[in-house]
């Protein structure tokens, strides 16, 4: 995983307080091949529903980017109890809880 402990908590700490702490965060893509350089931070997001508004998704980034450099951060949500999605397939199987 190529991610830095302090990301790591950043990420968490802002998923809990833009969320709640029923949220679950899982990094996927390219992130997770230590082998690889680069390429943007791929984060599922599993909430309880009416958690994924735009609202809260900014006052994610917000409180990331505070906390370190400004990165390229893409977010998926899933809500939990709807039907999974391929992408949700995907970051289920290959991604790594944070």
């Amino acid at each position: 995983m190529r991610l830095r402990t302090q990301e790591v908590q950043a990420i968490k700490a802002s998923v809990a307080e833009a969320f709640g702490p029923s949220a679950i965060v899982r990094l996927f893509g390219s992130r997770i091949d230590d082998t690889l350089r680069g390429g943007d931070i791929d984060l599922h997001l599993e909430v309880d529903d009416g958690s994924q508004d735009y609202r809260k998704a900014a006052a994610f980034r917000w409180r990331l980017f505070d906390r370190i450099d400004e990165q390229k951060v893409d977010l998926v949500f899933r809500v939990r109890g709807r039907p999974l999605r391929p992408i949700d397939e995907i970051a289920y199987e290959e991604g790594i809880v944070l």
